[in-house]
Order: structure tokens, then C-alpha cells, then sequence
């Protein structure tokens, strides 16, 4: 064999090397933006289902109390995506930060929740 020969071949070499690894990143690349699309539908069909299953009572702060909490909670899976999948600092300080207010404001809620219990049942008595 020649030395054209050798290099025809060592250039074929990487050229399917370079394609192989192209596809390869291709197809990471593809399937972290899916998981991320799968894990935002999943959060959006809890909450939505959370919401519509929320007991309603007729007593507006009630009502909204238990609408709110499954909103608060997907809220917080979607910021926990953006932590596992985003990149931009500022997005991801943002779902940090989402996380710590949602989960405060839903501790809040169960608070009030239980107190507005407790005193609807003394009512009822």
C-alpha cells in the first residue's frame, strides 16, 4: 500500500468516526429535550389533576386554598426540571428560587387549611 493509500483510508476512518460521534450527541441531545418535554407533561397532568380533584367546600378561600396547593406543587416540578435540564444561571436560580417560595406558600395553605378546619368542626358542633 501506498501512504495516499494510508491516508485515504485513515481520512475515511474519521470521517465515520466523526458521523458516529455526531449521531451519538444527536441523539442525546434529542433525548434530554424529551425527557425534559416528558417530565413538564407529567407535572402539567398532576397538576391539572390535583386541581380538578381538589375538595370544594363553597367557602371561596377554602375552594382556592385547595386549587392552589397542586398549582404551588407543579410549580415546583417544573422548576426542579429546569435545575436537572436547564443551563442559563439566571433560569436556573429562578426554579431555585420558585421551589423555596412555592413550598413556603404551601405550607402557608396547609396551615390555614388546618386551622379553618378545626374551626369550621368547633362551628359545627
Amino acid at each position: 500500500m501506498t501512504s495516499k493509500t494510508i491516508s485515504l483510508r485513515r481520512c475515511a476512518w474519521i470521517a465515520c468516526l466523526m458521523t458516529a460521534v455526531g449521531i451519538v450527541a444527536g441523539a442525546q441531545m434529542d433525548s434530554r429535550a424529551t425527557n425534559f418535554m416528558r417530565i413538564m407533561d407529567e407535572s402539567m397532568k398532576r397538576m391539572d389533576t390535583g386541581m380538578k380533584s381538589a375538595p370544594m367546600s363553597g367557602n371561596s378561600d377554602h375552594d382556592f386554598v385547595t386549587m392552589m396547593m397542586p398549582h404551588h406543587q407543579g410549580a415546583i416540578d417544573m422548576a426542579k426540571a429546569e435545575l436537572i435540564y436547564g443551563n442559563d444561571p439566571v433560569m436556573r436560580r429562578m426554579a431555585e428560587e420558585i421551589i423555596v417560595d412555592q413550598q413556603s406558600e404551601i405550607q402557608a395553605m396547609q396551615l390555614w387549611l388546618s386551622k379553618e378546619t378545626a374551626q369550621s368542626s368547633k362551628m359545627e358542633k
